[in-house]
């Protein structure tokens, strides 16, 4: 059976640029995150092991894992940004107040909904158009560390300031912007 070679090629020749995304969190759709830099995390599949009597044989098989979403961003002046991930991040930790936690759970009509305290988050690929190409959706959000922010009076250039946190998650996905699988596994 011949095959046609020009159908194993890449249709497009222009390639990603690191410059050409964005990020959204689901549950602060009005905060901007004017994000610097931000990484798919690495995804890592365990192995098992076959013994075998001459050498032993690696086999996928195991739990995958999925390394933290670090995004670095600009705060914005009203520290609007950087207090959002902050109370969010205290309101976990038990600050004292059983209250933020409270808000952080319930609705407007004051029902506990455990999944309040997480987020869906989406990293949109910019193409070089600057189109959405594809989105990044990771599920169940939440924040585990965020930056200091260090203020220096004796600073002679002025650096707007960024900050960096941390996400945990239950898993992301790749889709098209049609919501399906970019690229989906198909056996050849």
């Amino acid at each position: 059976m011949a095959t046609n070679a020009l159908a194993n090629q890449i249709s497009n020749r222009n390639f990603l640029s690191p410059t050409g995304f964005k990020f959204t969190l689901a549950k602060y759709p009005k905060v901007a995150f004017f994000c610097n830099s931000i990484k798919i995390p690495e995804i890592t599949l365990n192995t098992l092991i076959q013994p075998n009597y001459l050498n032993d044989i690696p086999q996928p098989g195991g739990k995958m894992t999925f390394g933290d979403l670090n995004l670095r961003f600009l705060v914005d002046e009203n520290l609007e940004n950087y207090m959002i991930i902050h109370n969010w991040i205290t309101a976990f930790g038990g600050s004292g107040s059983l209250e933020e936690y409270g808000v952080l759970i319930k609705d407007q009509n004051g029902t506990v909904d455990y999944n309040r305290a997480y987020s869906d988050g989406s990293l949109y690929v910019l193409n070089s158009s600057y189109s959405s190409t594809a989105i990044v959706k990771f599920k169940n959000l939440f924040p585990v560390s965020l930056t200091s922010l260090d203020f220096d009076s004796t600073v002679m250039d002025i650096n707007y300031f960024t900050a960096e946190v941390s996400f945990k998650y239950t898993i992301y996905d790749i889709l098209g912007m049609d919501g399906k699988p970019l690229y989906p596994f198909t056996s050849t």
